[in-house]
C-alpha cells in the first residue's frame, strides 16, 4: 500500500462522526479526510476541515479518492453500509457494533477476506493501557484463575437525547442501553475472561416510552468455568462511571471507566491508573475523551500500512455482535442461549 496520506471518507458527522473527524485531525499527515456526509455541510469547517466534500453516504463511499471508510452512522446501518463499501473495494472503520445482527456481521467477516481488506471496528476501551495491561496479566496467569467478572453500566440519558435521532428509540436499530451504551463495558469484560458459552438474560423499558429497552440484566459464562454479570440502563439518573470488576483466585481488580480504584493482587504491581483522563459518558455521551479513538486510529494506520490485521478487527466485532445478540434471545426467549465458546 502507499505509503502516503491515507484518503478517508466519512459517513455521518453527527456527535460520533465529529469524534472521528477531531481524531483525523491529530493525525498530522498520515490521514487525509476526502469526504464526508450527514450532519450539517458547515460543521466541516468547524472542525477544522473546509476543504472536505460535503457529500452523500454513497457518494463516499464510492468516491476514488477514499481509500478507508468511517461509518459513523446510525447504528441499524452499520451492516449494509459496510458491506457496501467492501464491494466498492475499500478497507472499512465501523464504529460500534459491527451490525446488530449476526448474519450481516458474519458476511461482512467473509467480504472482508473475501476482498483481503482491513476492517477495525471501534473497541476503543480495549486499547487504554491499563486494560492492556490487565489482559497481559491476566492471560499469564499471573493473577490467578478467573472467577466471576462484572460489567455494570448505571447511566443516564434524557429524554433530548432520544429526541435528538429516532433510531436511538428503536429496538431493532441497535439503540437499546444494552446495543448503544453497554456495549464497550460488555466487549471488554469478554476481552479480558474469554470466550462466553451460555447467557441468560431480561430486559425492561423502566424510564420512558419507547421501543427499545432501557435497562438490561445479563448472566454468562465463559469457557473457563467463571462466571459474569452484566447490567446496563440509560434510566439511572444521575448516572454512573461504567464499572469493570474481576475477581480471580487471587485477588480483584475495580475499574469506574479508566480509573483504577482497587487492585487487591498482592506483589503484582497495579497499571498506572489514566484516572479519569479518557471521560465518562455516564451522563453526556460527548464528555468521553479523544484519547481511547487516538490510540486505535493510530493502530489502523500502522495495520493498513503495513499489510497487518488490526488490534480489533471484524472477528472481534462478530464475537461481540454474538454476544449482544445472544443476550437480547435469551431474553425474549426465557431460556438459556449457549455460544459454544464463538463469543
Amino acid at each position: 500500500m502507499s505509503a502516503g496520506p491515507i484518503g478517508v471518507g466519512v459517513v455521518g458527522i453527527g456527535s460520533i462522526g465529529a469524534r472521528h473527524v477531531e481524531v483525523i485531525g491529530h493525525l498530522g499527515g498520515a490521514v487525509r479526510l476526502v469526504a464526508a456526509s450527514g450532519g450539517r455541510p458547515e460543521r466541516l469547517a468547524e472542525l477544522g476541515q473546509p476543504d472536505t466534500r460535503h457529500v452523500s453516504a454513497e457518494d463516499v463511499i464510492r468516491h476514488p479518492d477514499v481509500d478507508l471508510v468511517v461509518l459513523c452512522s446510525p447504528s441499524g446501518a452499520h451492516g449494509e453500509q459496510a458491506l457496501a463499501a467492501l464491494r466498492a473495494g475499500k478497507h472499512v472503520v465501523v464504529e460500534k457494533p459491527l451490525s446488530v445482527d449476526v448474519a450481516t456481521a458474519e458476511e461482512i467477516v467473509q467480504l472482508a477476506e473475501q476482498k483481503q481488506r482491513l476492517v477495525s471496528v471501534i473497541s476503543q476501551r480495549r486499547l487504554e493501557p491499563q486494560n492492556q495491561y490487565l489482559k497481559r496479566q491476566i492471560d499469564s496467569g499471573v493473577l490467578g484463575r478467573p472467577v466471576l467478572g462484572e460489567a455494570l453500566v448505571h447511566w443516564h440519558r434524557d429524554d433530548a437525547y432520544y429526541a435528538h435521532a429516532a433510531w436511538r428509540g428503536r429496538q431493532g436499530q441497535g439503540g437499546g442501553s444494552l446495543m448503544n451504551q453497554g456495549l464497550h463495558t460488555v466487549d471488554l469484560l469478554a476481552w479480558l475472561m474469554g470466550p462466553v458459552t451460555r447467557v441468560t438474560a431480561d430486559y425492561a423499558t423502566l424510564g420512558r416510552d419507547m421501543d427499545a429497552e432501557d435497562t438490561t440484566v445479563a448472566t454468562l459464562r465463559f469457557a473457563s468455568g467463571a462466571l459474569g454479570v452484566v447490567v446496563t440502563s440509560t434510566a439511572t439518573p444521575p448516572g454512573q462511571p461504567a464499572r469493570l470488576s474481576v475477581f480471580t483466585s487471587r485477588g480483584s481488580v475495580e475499574m469506574d471507566d479508566a480509573a483504577v480504584r482497587r487492585w487487591d493482587f498482592g506483589e503484582v504491581p497495579a497499571p498506572a491508573s489514566p484516572g479519569d483522563a479518557a471521560g465518562s459518558g455516564a451522563a453526556d455521551p460527548q464528555a468521553i475523551g479523544l484519547a481511547g479513538h487516538l490510540a486505535q486510529w493510530r493502530d489502523i494506520v500502522d495495520a493498513y500500512h503495513h499489510g497487518r490485521g488490526p488490534a480489533v478487527d471484524a472477528h472481534a466485532g462478530l464475537a461481540t455482535v454474538r454476544l449482544l445478540c445472544a443476550i437480547y434471545d435469551a431474553a425474549d426467549t426465557g431460556r438459556a442461549v449457549h455460544l459454544g465458546g464463538h463469543a
